[in-house]
């Protein structure tokens, strides 16, 4: 499943009810499918092996309701075993998007922000245009690289791990992918 280091996670844009997105790996073929459900209080993403929804994998999922700094557990669906957790920065964030990255006993590893304070601001409050990039980085080594392309119909996020760090599984930069489709775009 999350073998490969590069992969592009796209989200249709206008989708009425929940949100979709698909990641696919470098020569294009669909490697997870993710379901939001609209409505939920209590934020829940699955994370599929197949289209059909079939075979689930993977779960986030919030630990609170309605929490602007919540908690995401990230969850492997086959063993119930927890993989680790993605914190929101809240109003630390308010303006440049930050995430901590935790291990499966909640001690910070990590963080994930976003690229440069000044393209933040402009995308905040000038231009939503700019697309965002993101830094993942663990024990303060830059292990992810998470690239926006600016596409008006389709949300595309380019996700390079080359540079992962064996210690930390692989699907906690996945994990990480997907919230920042799911929940950073909210803003714009």
């Amino acid at each position: 499943m999350i073998q490969k280091t590069t992969y592009t996670l796209r989200r249709k844009v206008f989708k009425l009810m929940g949100a979709r997105f698909d990641i696919f790996d470098a020569s294009g073929a669909m490697v997870l499918h993710a379901a939001q459900k609209a409505f939920k209080l209590k934020e829940d993403i699955r994370l599929y092996a197949d289209e059909n929804k079939t075979d689930e994998v993977m779960l986030i999922q919030a630990r609170t309701v309605l929490d602007f700094s919540a908690a995401y557990d990230v969850v492997d669906s086959k063993t119930g075993e927890k993989i680790g957790a993605l914190k929101r920065k809240g109003w630390q964030g308010f303006v440049r998007d930050e995430w901590i990255v935790m291990d499966k006993n909640d001690q910070e590893i990590g963080v994930c922000i976003e690229d440069s304070l000044g393209l933040a601001l402009v995308r905040r409050f000038v231009l939503n245009l700019i697309p965002q990039n993101y830094d993942l980085m663990i024990g303060g080594v830059r292990v992810a690289d998470l690239k926006q392309r600016f596409n008006p119909f389709i949300y595309k996020l380019d996700i390079d791990l080359t540079q992962w760090n064996a210690d930390v599984d692989l699907r906690m930069g996945i994990a990480a992918s997907v919230m920042i489709a799911a929940i950073e775009q909210r803003q714009g």
